[in-house]
């Protein structure tokens, strides 16, 4: 290796947290080490490693201090921790790997495997500047700020101090009156948060348009589109999604919710009515302890594709699983890549609901991702657009689906799998239209940057968006709760544009799904050999790869959309 060329140099770590004790100028060493060695066709596979390895074990250290933040954010000492690794070693490493970044494209040596990670190396090194290093660590500060807020919720409920995931499972109830109550309840408590989650939007929002600007960039939006390497689409294409929601799936969005208004006898549909039973049944009731989820999870995976299952079980046992719901844990659900290791950690929060089954088929998805890739020879390999990351996601849910019985060692009886995978159908059209609210929200905040630093505007902008994509369910008297949805969507706090990745790829998967009609072990190879190339393809070579492709017009939207409504008329005979 490289790094051992000089003696001096203190021996890195086999437990990447074990630099979170390190001193910075030991870490640096290595650094300077690499940044000292001469480049060329002899030296560069060697060179690549060391920068790999290192690069593994400072990026693990940072990701494993976030899980250990997000599992109890009532913990001082664990956000003191994460900061304090983000200011004192993350900040001044970033210096360094733009040195390196620039020596190899100075270099002109491409690796076999290397063509889309020099372009992507490319891309970062032209957004690069210093001046925003400490910007982009105060960004994340902020942000977690968010979290916080999000993670102490909690609602009195029938006598006890509950969580809101735990309230929000109420929305699945038959009593309209006891929806209601809990839907009151929720929003009561966002909007006592109000102020607050404004204050850190806010901030963030002024942050992040002094960062688009160090960069010479004309908004955040250009910022962030090199940032996130979407470097095979415009917004512009984004746009024409949007367009392309608005003429076919709002319309196919609003016959679903018209045939649920129906069934509920209702004049109209209200925001608490959107999650219950369509014919007044109990909710699903999938499992009750993690344990039995992660039993019924696996029995799933291994019949999808034995070595998948393997993966799964392979998590279990190195406790790369932490799925329960608990005061004080961030909100939602994530599967996070442990570089060095190159093994992958699912975070949610269950707490029995058929949704969860659907969040641990979906992270299930991204943690195969890992593993597939896990075999490429350097780091650098692993950047993996967002838009096929969440294809292998989402793909996991849609192949999944034969196997949630309990003949298959799964969730559910056969009527109530055809029940689950009618609402999850359902589901994926109207989460189109919202994913086009989320989305157009923010094209509009970070492209009209002196309107969206005010909170009030974007609360107006956020109802006018709603208006034109989800026009079904009836707000009434509910203005204040119906033009503050953003405050609810993490994603524009935490993770800027980072929306319509799922609704890209939602299309994808539903073309994955298409090919599995017709030859399901087929499919899942196909599936599992795009998912193999890491960041070594282009995303439409992914997408292509995959059996799909990467579409944003009316045509290719249409087909999904006809596939899952004739789906759903199917499935629907066998439904009780």
């Amino acid at each position: 290796m490289v790094e051992q060329q000089n003696d001096s140099l203190k021996a890195l770590p086999d437990v990447a947290l074990e630099l979170v004790e390190w001193d910075w100028r030991d870490i640096e060493a290595h650094y300077l080490n690499l940044e000292s060695q001469p480049l060329d066709a002899g030296t560069v596979d060697d060179w690549l490693a060391a920068w790999s390895h290192l690069k593994g074990l400072v990026g693990e250290a940072m990701e494993r201090l976030y899980v250990a933040r997000t599992l109890d954010t009532t913990d001082q000492s664990r956000e003191d921790r994460y900061n304090s690794y983000l200011e004192n070693i993350h900040t001044p490493a970033e210096e360094h790997e733009q040195v390196l970044r620039k020596m190899l494209l100075e270099s002109g040596l491409e690796p076999e495997g290397f063509a889309i990670p020099v372009r992507n190396l490319r891309a970062e090194a032209q957004l690069f500047r210093e001046v925003n290093l400490p910007l982009l660590v105060e960004e994340k500060k902020v942000a977690s700020g968010y979290d916080k807020i999000i993670g102490a919720q909690s609602v009195e409920w029938e006598g006890e101090t509950i969580t809101l995931p735990r309230l929000i499972k109420e929305l699945e109830r038959p009593e309209r009156s006891t929806r209601e109550k809990a839907w009151r309840l929720a929003m009561d408590q966002y909007l006592a948060d109000r102020p607050a989650i404004s204050k850190v939007w806010e901030s963030l929002f002024k942050l992040r348009s002094e960062i688009a600007a160090n960069a010479d960039q004309p908004d955040y939006r250009a910022y962030a589109w090199q940032d996130r390497l979407r470097l095979e689409y415009s917004p512009d294409d984004c746009l024409r999604f949007h367009d392309a929601i608005e003429s076919v799936v709002v319309p196919a969005a609003s016959r679903i919710l018209e045939r649920r208004r129906v069934s509920l006898q209702v004049e109209s549909l209200r925001p608490w009515d959107m999650q219950a039973d369509s014919l007044g049944r109990l909710p699903l009731a999938p499992f009750s302890t993690a344990e039995e989820l992660i039993d019924k999870a696996s029995n799933i995976f291994h019949s999808v594709d034995p070595e998948l299952g393997g993966f799964f079980d392979t998590m279990e046992s190195e406790s790369l699983l932490d799925l329960d719901n608990r005061p004080g844990k961030a909100p939602g659900g994530y599967a996070e890549l442990f570089l060095n290791v190159r093994r992958p950690f699912i975070f949610m929060n269950a707490v029995g609901t058929s949704g969860n089954v659907e969040t641990m088929l979906h992270e299930g998805g991204h943690a195969f991702h890992v593993f597939e890739f896990a075999s490429l020879p350097y780091v650098q390999q692993m950047t993996i657009p967002h838009e096929f990351a969440e294809v292998a996601s989402m793909s996991m849910e849609l192949l999944s689906a034969p196997y949630l019985t309990t003949a298959n060692g799964g969730f559910y009886t056969e009527p109530e799998a055809a029940r689950s995978r009618i609402k999850h159908l359902e589901d994926i059209v109207l989460f189109w239209p919202y994913m086009a609210v989320v989305d157009a929200f923010q094209h509009w905040a970070y492209t009209n940057a002196q309107l969206a630093a005010d909170s009030d505007a974007c609360d107006e902008q956020w109802a006018l968006q709603w208006d034109r994509f989800m026009p079904d369910t009836d707000y009434s008297g509910l203005e204040q709760e119906k033009m503050t949805g953003w405050h609810r969507k993490l994603h524009i706090f935490r993770y800027p544009f980072y929306y319509v990745d799922y609704g890209l790829a939602r299309l994808g998967s539903v073309q994955i799904w298409k090919n599995a009609m017709d030859d399901q072990a087929g499919a899942v190879k196909q599936y599992r050999e795009a998912l193999a190339l890491g960041g070594t393809a282009s995303l439409v070579e992914l997408y292509r790869r995959a059996g799909a492709k990467l579409a944003f017009d009316e045509q290719t939207l249409g087909e999904a959309v006809s596939l899952i409504e004739s789906t759903l008329g199917e499935l629907q005979q066998t439904e009780v």
